[in-house]
């Protein structure tokens, strides 16, 4: 005799209170595909998590919840390359790799770049703030090391626009017709004009 059990299983996808991550998985796993941040839905990350339609409201309000722990995500990734970067060197010349991971990080993902810094609705709550600070502290702090106190604020902000503007033109395919990689003009610029000379 066959029997047929009546219970209803799980999907695949949700394992122990692990949905969230799944869902931020997802979400990211969209973006790497090329997605548009403003096109990621919340159906969709539940359909690639393996849970109904509604299972995701239990972690996120909205879509845009689901987009800022995306973003913060992509923070922690950025505030790592830069890192990693950092260690590679000393000084001035630290400084300049941390820019190139910079461009590098948004050349690599430009769809999760975009989203970090706002081309997509994304609402700026606790952790996607912390983690955007904590990121950008990894550029402040080695300025510090190099610059007057008076006078690093000013040279962080000043680095960071430097870097951000490359990346974004690069994703943006503006220098596409220059035939020099991203990260080499990116190296090449920030060794000009990161900090005063005399650092």
């Amino acid at each position: 005799m066959i029997t047929v059990s009546t219970s209803l299983a799980k999907p695949s996808g949700y394992h122990h209170g692990d949905l969230r991550e799944a869902l931020v998985a997802a979400g990211l796993a969209i973006l790497e595909e090329g997605g548009d941040p403003k096109a990621l839905s919340l159906r969709e990350a539940a359909r690639r998590a393996g849970v109904s339609a509604m299972a995701p409201y239990r972690h996120f309000a909205d879509k845009e919840a689901l987009l800022a722990a995306v973003a913060a995500v992509g923070f922690g990734r950025l505030r790592e390359a830069l890192l990693a970067a950092d260690g590679r060197g000393s000084g001035r010349e630290a400084l300049v790799g941390q820019g190139v991971a910079y461009v590098a990080f948004a050349c690599a993902n430009p769809a999760l770049f975009r989203l970090m810094f706002g081309s997509a609705p994304c609402p700026r709550d606790g952790d996607l703030d912390a983690a955007s600070r904590s990121s950008f502290a990894v550029l402040t702090e080695r300025v510090a090391a190099l610059v007057p106190p008076a006078e690093a604020a000013d040279w962080a902000l000043h680095c960071w626009a430097t870097v951000h503007g490359l990346a974004a033109l690069s994703i943006d395919g503006q220098f596409g017709g220059s035939g020099e990689n991203p990260e080499a003009m990116a190296r090449r610029v920030l060794s000009l004009s990161a900090l005063p000379s005399e650092c």
